[in-house]
């Protein structure tokens, strides 16, 4: 029976040539031996490998380009742990700087410490408004989509993580106007891509396409502006998480469904046009 340290050897040499990281290896390691964390492979490198069949097993999917979020059934957001699977989306380091950008921008626009109501459209595994809610215990947040199998992903993740948000199912804001609800916060992560070939190999192989590719005649976007009036009681502040080539398309959006709004197209850590921040008096 081989150790830990023999077969992450084995798997670090054969993964190299298809470009699997080495800590894509210690976090398959960690799921299959049952270890707390990522340096208890180093730590216990002399051990014997109990599960190296199921590793072996976990280690062939990886090969062929399967996410290890995927794998391990485990993404990490803003310093939590979430359940993710092929229902949703894996969330991604642009999603946690839209998270961010809101607790950075807030208070432009309201006192964070009031008891506001905030939506996450298309709220996926629910990381953005379960994140959302721990920031801002106060404010009442909803976290709503069309996919009922994104939902129980969703749920899963309340439950895990004790969240006090609540989850409707719906498309667009059509849930809060069928409840008569007035939000002053809307935050969204839509479909964004117009090239499928601008996306890697392994996002268009294994993650939901219906969160993907967007869909100019079936636009989130778009729903979202053309209904915004209905949930707008005072101001609104809606923030985006967008694709650097819809700057043109999403003004075009604006001027035509909203008045009295300002809006800003700002950049990621990496420089490209990646959030729109828009507030309507």
């Amino acid at each position: 029976m081989a150790t830990i340290g023999e077969v992450y050897k084995k798997a670090y040499e054969k993964g190299k040539e298809v470009g699997i990281t080495p800590n894509e290896i210690r976090l398959l390691m960690v799921k299959c031996e049952g270890l707390s964390s990522e340096i208890d492979v180093i730590v216990h490198k002399e051990r014997q490998m109990r599960n190296e069949a199921v590793f072996e097993r976990f280690f062939e999917k990886l090969l062929k380009g399967e996410p290890i979020e995927y794998i391990t059934h485990q993404s990490h957001f803003l310093g939590q742990s979430f359940y993710v699977d092929e229902r949703v989306l894996i969330p991604r380091g642009e999603t946690e700087e839209l998270v961010a950008l809101l607790t950075e921008r807030i208070s432009d626009y309201y006192d964070p410490r009031n008891f506001l109501c905030c939506a996450d459209i298309g709220t996926g595994s629910g990381v953005i408004g379960i994140s959302i809610k721990r920031f801002f215990p106060n404010w009442m947040v909803y976290a709503s989509d069309i996919s009922k199998d994104a939902l129980e992903v969703a749920t899963k993740n309340k439950n895990d993580t004790y969240s006090n948000i609540t989850l409707l199912e719906g498309d667009g804001l059509q849930p809060y106007i069928d409840q008569k609800m007035f939000l002053d916060i809307i935050v969204s992560n839509p479909p964004y891509i117009l090239n499928k070939e601008d996306a890697q190999e392994s996002v268009r192989d294994y993650e939901p396409a219906s969160a993907l590719w967007l869909d100019k005649n079936n636009s989130l976007y778009e729903k979202i502006f053309r209904d915004a009036h209905l949930v707008k009681r005072g101001g609104l502040l809606m923030l985006f998480e967008i694709s650097p080539d819809l700057v043109s398309y999403l003004e075009g959006l604006m001027e035509k469904y909203l008045k009295n709004y300002q809006y800003e197209f700002i950049r990621d850590l990496n420089g490209f046009e990646r959030f729109l921040l828009v507030n309507c008096d």
